[in-house]
C-alpha cells in the first residue's frame, strides 16, 4: 500500500490542496496527517474538514502542538503563533474543536509509529534537530519506522543494531530503501510553512511493500496563501515567511 504522509499543514489551503493532488497522482491509497493542521494560515476550517474527511475514509491523524493549543490556552507559543491561534479559535466550529481535541498524541500501525514531535515524550513537543534527538526518539519505541514532523524541515535518520547513527537530508523524488536491519526516523517537512529555504510544500510517501520512502516537493500558489493571511489580519511575518521558505 502506498501511504501519503503530511505534516504541519498550518491552515494553508493552497499548499495542502496541491499536496493532496500530487499524492493522488502518485497513487496514494491512504493518507496520514502528522499534526499541526491549524495555526499560522488563513484556512483552518477547510483544513480541519479535509483531514476529518481523510480520517473518515480510513486515514490517520495525530495531534500537533498548534492543534493542542486550540483547547489548551496554557500551551506556550511565540507572539505571532499565539495571535494566529487566538484568531483560529474564533473560526472553528464545535465539531472542529472536538475533532482536534480527540486526536491521539501518537498512533502505532504495524511496525510504524506516527507522532508529531518525537516518541520519547510526545506531549513535550521536542524538536528532532540532530542525531542525538533522533536517537532519543528511536530508542523510546520498538517501531521500525517513526514518522514525525514539527521541525518543518525534511530529514531522515537511521539507527543500526550496533547503535550507529546516520542522518542526511533526502533528495526530492529519490526513493530511499528503509532496510529492515535498522530503525528509521523520517521527518516529513512541512506542507504549509517550509523552513528549509524552499517555499515548495513538502510531504512524503511510503510504500509498505517495497519499504521505500520518497520525499516530495510541490510548488503551489504561495502568493495567494500569503495574501489570504494578510487579508485575514494575521501577523504579516506569517505571510512573508511563506515566500522565503523559512
Amino acid at each position: 500500500m502506498l501511504l501519503a504522509l503530511f505534516s504541519d499543514v498550518h491552515a494553508n489551503r493552497p499548499a495542502f490542496a496541491a499536496c493532496l493532488e500530487a499524492a493522488r497522482v502518485r497513487g496514494a491509497e491512504r493518507f496520514i496527517c502528522l499534526g499541526d493542521i491549524v495555526g499560522y494560515g488563513a484556512d483552518p476550517e477547510w483544513s480541519v474538514e479535509t483531514v476529518m474527511e481523510l480520517v473518515a475514509q480510513g486515514g490517520l491523524a495525530v495531534r500537533g502542538n498548534h492543534d493542542n493549543a486550540i483547547g489548551s490556552p496554557s500551551e506556550s507559543m511565540n507572539a505571532d503563533a499565539q495571535a494566529a491561534i487566538d484568531w483560529t479559535r474564533g473560526r472553528l466550529s464545535t465539531a472542529h474543536r472536538q475533532f482536534l481535541a480527540a486526536l491521539p498524541m501518537s498512533v502505532e500501525d504495524e511496525d510504524r509509529l506516527y507522532v508529531h514531535s518525537e516518541a520519547s515524550s510526545p506531549t513535550r513537543w521536542r524538536y528532532v534537530q540532530s542525531t542525538p534527538d533522533a536517537a532519543r526518539s528511536m530508542i523510546a519505541t520498538t517501531a521500525q519506522v517513526t514518522f514525525c514532523g514539527h521541525i518543518h524541515r525534511p530529514a531522515l535518520y537511521s539507527l543500526s543494531a550496533t547503535a550507529k547513527m546516520t542522518s542526511f537530508v533526502p533528495t526530492s523524488n529519490a526513493p530511499v530503501q528503509l532496510l529492515r536491519g535498522r530503525q528509521w526516523l523520517a521527518v516529513a517537512g512541512s506542507v504549509g510553512q517550509p523552513r528549509d529555504g524552499d517555499p515548495a510544500a513538502s510531504f512524503l510517501t511510503f510504500d509498505t511493500s517495497t519499504r521505500q520512502v520518497t520525499y516530495c516537493r510541490v510548488p503551489y500558489d504561495v502568493e495567494t496563501a500569503a495574501r489570504r493571511i494578510l487579508d485575514s489580519g494575521l501577523p504579516p511575518w506569517l505571510a512573508e515567511r511563506l515566500i522565503l521558505g523559512r
